[in-house]
């Protein structure tokens, strides 16, 4: 992969830093793998470490299908409205926020953020959407029509993943708190710290509301969280590894590029099915979720 810039490169390094923990899951994850058939459901153990455990209800799941992924796009934030997919991606020099045909893969409308950010969390408010920035302090508000700038918002410390859940802006910074805040001040009005049991999920990154729960991929990991919005704790999980290892067994045949951890989660509350992906992955799936465990049958997403 080729960078544009010294600031892109070191970008690049750091984000390599943060995630050098991953190459230890990558004998667990191909053995997961072996078991990766669409239209099968997956089920996959957990891993002690993650601060997940067996008492924790899985998500199993089908591969229902799946569509063309930008190879080069670092995927930080991922939703569905109106048929479309909007995606936002990172790295300094490479971060844009993106509408995309999920029939084709492809792209049909895309600006690009400044060289000097790095696009995280990507949520969608009325007819606005509203994208985070890495360490800027920025969020963005756009009109998903032509994605003209509406309004900016400053915040302090980081921005990682970003939802709605009908009410407030549920962000994340990598931490195991989420903050809550209030859309059109973007001021927090109330954090949750999130955990299982006594243990607190850490690196809480990409996330999406729907049928009543936070969901959030957790960073260095190919796993996704169901969290309580009422209490923090986590109810359930979702495990992409075997997908994340498909993707880098193809990509190391390709020889062609890096494949990073799954990140990216869109809900389409009418089929009710829900759209994965991650950083530098080839394609973004659609699975079926077999699962009795929501929280409250809500149609919202975001």
């Amino acid at each position: 992969m080729l960078f544009d810039s010294p600031s892109t490169l070191n970008d690049s390094i750091r984000m390599r830093k943060r995630a050098s923990g991953i190459v230890r899951w990558r004998g667990w994850m191909r053995w997961c793998a072996l078991s990766v058939l669409s239209g099968i459901c997956l089920v996959c153990p957990a891993v002690a470490d993650e601060g997940i455990t067996d008492d924790i209800a899985r998500i199993e799941y089908r591969i229902v299908s799946k569509y063309p992924h930008d190879k080069r796009a670092f995927t930080q934030g991922l939703l569905f409205a109106d048929g479309f997919v909007y995606e936002s991606t990172g790295l300094r020099g490479g971060s844009t926020l993106r509408k995309i045909d999920p029939v084709k893969g492809r792209v049909v409308r895309q600006i690009r953020l400044s060289n000097r950010l790095f696009a995280e969390g990507l949520t969608l408010v009325d007819r606005s959407l509203y994208q985070l920035t890495w360490t800027s302090g920025r969020a963005f508000v756009r009109d998903i029509d032509n994605f003209s700038l509406i309004k900016e918002h400053r915040y302090e410390g980081e921005g990682w993943g970003l939802a709605w859940d009908g009410r407030h802006l549920v962000m994340s910074d990598g931490s195991a708190t989420l903050k809550f805040r209030d859309p059109e001040t973007f001021e927090i009005v109330r954090e949750l710290p999130v955990r299982q049991g006594s243990q607190p999920i850490e690196r809480l990154n990409e996330l999406e509301f729907f049928d009543g729960a936070i969901h959030a991929n957790i960073w260095l990991s190919d796993r996704v969280v169901r969290i309580d919005p009422a209490d923090g704790k986590v109810k359930a999980w979702l495990d992409l590894a075997p997908l994340a290892e498909r993707e880098r067994d193809k990509a190391e045949m390709e020889g062609d590029r890096e494949v990073n951890v799954a990140n990216g989660l869109a809900w389409d509350p009418a089929m009710r099915r829900l759209h994965v992906t991650g950083k530098l992955w080839s394609a973004v799936y659609l699975l079926e979720l077999i699962d009795s465990q929501a929280i409250d049958r809500d149609p919202a997403g975001g």
